[in-house]
């Protein structure tokens, strides 16, 4: 049970949406977007979030689109990770997000719930990484698409009641070969120990990570260690893993050591098997 009243607001569009946020945020309602509601309700019964108003944005036909249009898919915020990983239009985004949940979870959680949450792992912003995509924000000053990386740094960053619309990925990244490994303490739904996304593209790799950091990320050295064919592929994974140094996430779900072992495993497994396919 939520232990607080607020009202509930159910715009038709993202003008209405910004106006409403910024309307009741000037009478300190304190708004807050509602997409799935999975992350709202758990904090909220827990006290660690509160508000007088809640506006559910799956309403909003901009957010619900999931298609290719022209030589781009478009992949609204509102929508669910069921409905991504049913219709398959981008399959390394399929395959990683059937992991983050259970099935009956996945209905709810909305992409853009889970690459803006409050959860450090955020999985499915790595196939959005390696994909160089971009992302699609409404403000109080209209809407504007850009890159995606310009706008994360440990995480997406959005200015008061800014609203992510959808994320676009060109359809040269959609059918890449790819990899997506994932490695939990217990349960093959579960939190991550590591999860690496990778895609290779003009006999590049591009990788992303969570898991090791208590945020997701892409880095351009770790690409360029694991890209340098001149270095054996053992020698490549020993120098990622130093370059990682001693910041690896510690939890419950692992130590550092064991994360390393793990990546060691898991970096030259990857590197095979891109060196097989490529033959």
């Amino acid at each position: 049970m939520i232990p607080f009243e607020f009202d509930y607001y159910k715009p038709e569009t993202i003008r209405e949406t910004i106006n409403l946020y910024h309307d009741l945020d000037f009478i300190g309602k304190q708004p807050l977007y509602y997409g799935g509601g999975t992350e709202f309700i758990s904090m909220a019964r827990k006290h660690n979030i509160y508000s007088q108003a809640v506006i559910d944005i799956k309403g909003i036909p901009d957010l619900n689109i999931y298609e290719i249009r022209d030589d781009e898919l478009v992949i609204g915020a509102a929508v669910t990770l069921t409905q991504i990983a049913e219709l398959n239009l981008y399959p390394l985004l399929s395959k990683t997000v059937r992991r983050i949940a259970d099935h009956t979870i996945q209905d709810k959680i909305t992409l853009g719930g889970n690459i803006a949450g409050s959860i450090i792992y955020r999985e499915s912003l790595l196939p959005l990484m390696v994909a160089d995509a971009d992302i699609v924000i409404a403000g109080r000053d209209g809407i504007q698409r850009l890159a995606l990386k310009d706008r994360f740094d440990k995480r997406i960053k959005l200015d008061k009641g800014e609203l992510i619309c959808s994320l676009i990925i060109k359809n040269d990244f959609l059918d890449l070969p790819s990899i997506h490994v994932k490695r939990t303490k217990y349960e093959k739904i579960d939190y991550p120990l590591i999860t690496i996304v990778a895609s290779m593209i003009k006999n590049k790799l591009n990788i992303a990570f969570s898991g090791l950091y208590d945020y997701p990320f892409r880095s351009s050295e770790i690409e360029l260690i694991l890209n340098d064919y001149s270095i054996q592929k053992d020698e490549r994974v020993k120098k990622v893993i130093r370059s990682l140094g001693n910041s690896i996430l510690e939890d419950l779900h692992g130590s550092a050591e064991y994360k390393k072992f793990l990546l060691h495993n898991i970096l030259y497994e990857t590197l095979e098997n891109f060196e097989e396919a490529s033959k």
